[in-house]
């Protein structure tokens, strides 16, 4: 009995300490990744800097030149083709920084969509621990939330609407808000009233109990 008991005293330790291990490197990786976030950010601003001096560079010369030109009458016309010319580098540099400046705003967009993911399934996880989750659903046409207002939502004790996108904005739910078919809707609260819920919009009883669901 007592070697059974140290057995599976072992395995708990075990297990407690391998999910410790896991929350260690999870946190690891997210402050990485913020850390990565703030570095690009500092790069970014760093080119658009180097933009503005290349710009301004540029403008200066060209003060400088046609004031030359003005001051001498005597000034040889090239100074046009040295004008052109400055242009010319000046727009050629520019682009190159603007091409670095997308490259780099592309790295973040993916780090933050990475970390947004990230919390999304942290936050799933917890939901799930106390019966709870989310859903993203699609107001379908001819379901029984279309034409109708968010004050007509079904009450339940705990799910409710967090927000409602319409094509390129985000709405804030309110009591007046009429949904239109194509609205896309995200809801939390408990999953057993969630899974009732998800019928209103889209006029379809849910399929699965996901904790996330595109309808």
């Amino acid at each position: 009995m007592t070697f059974e008991l140290l057995g599976r005293v072992h395995k708990e330790l075990s297990i407690t300490g391998h999910a410790f291990y896991e929350t260690i490197l999870a946190i690891s990786e997210l402050v990485n990744r913020k850390v990565q976030i703030i570095r690009l950010h500092w790069q970014a601003s760093t080119l658009l800097q180097h933009i503005d001096d290349v710009t301004g560079k540029v403008g200066q010369q060209i003060v400088a030149q046609v004031s030359d030109r003005l001051l001498y009458q005597n000034h040889p016309d090239s100074v046009v083709g040295v004008i052109d010319q400055m242009l010319t580098d000046a727009i050629s540099h520019v682009q190159e920084l603007k091409q670095s400046l997308i490259r780099v705003d592309a790295q973040i967009r993916e780090l933050k969509i990475e970390t947004a993911h990230q919390d999304l399934l942290s936050l799933q996880r917890d939901l799930a621990l106390r019966s709870g989750g989310i859903e993203r659903v699609t107001v379908l046409r001819g379901a029984a939330a279309t034409g109708q207002p968010l004050s007509a939502l079904p009450q339940y004790s705990s799910a409710y609407v967090a927000a409602v996108l319409r094509g390129p904005f985000l709405l804030t739910p309110t009591d007046d808000l009429l949904f239109r078919p194509g609205d896309i809707v995200v809801l939390i609260g408990s999953q057993t009233e969630l899974n009732q819920l998800v019928s209103w919009f889209t006029g379809q009883r849910p399929l699965t109990t996901s904790l996330t669901r595109s309808a």
